[in-house]
């Protein structure tokens, strides 16, 4: 760490402190939230997620997509609707799925859009 790093004086403003810790979420909702990145932190579950963004997809059409077994994708698709991230509908012998709602497709797109101008 560097001298730049921290500060060189020990001064902590309580009133900002207080205003800011008054306005943090509380511990249960931070754990979800960090269960939720930690979820689409993993690249397959990530790719499953952009493709789900796409357009409504069956299991099969997600192994031959992703060109993983299928075992693979039903684990990262439980995990996914587990964390409420995707959701499935049974039409007759298909599975169909889709993202659970649109705040997952907006979290994707500011991701994608920080990553782009990052690299600028």
């Amino acid at each position: 760490m560097t001298h730049t790093d921290v500060c060189s004086a020990d001064i902590v403003d309580r009133k900002k402190v207080k205003l800011v810790s008054a306005a943090l979420p509380a511990d249960a909702e931070n754990q979800s939230m960090a269960g939720l990145f930690k979820a689409l932190g993993d690249p397959t579950r990530l790719r499953i997620v952009q493709a789900l963004s796409l357009e409504e997809l069956c299991v099969c059409d997600l192994v031959a997509l992703m060109d993983v077994s299928i075992s693979a994708i039903s684990h990262q698709l439980r995990l996914l609707r587990t964390m409420k991230i995707v959701k499935n509908r049974k039409e007759g012998k298909m599975v169909y799925y889709s993202l659970d709602d649109e705040h997952i497709n907006g979290l994707v797109l500011i991701a994608k859009e920080h990553v782009a101008e990052k690299q600028k």
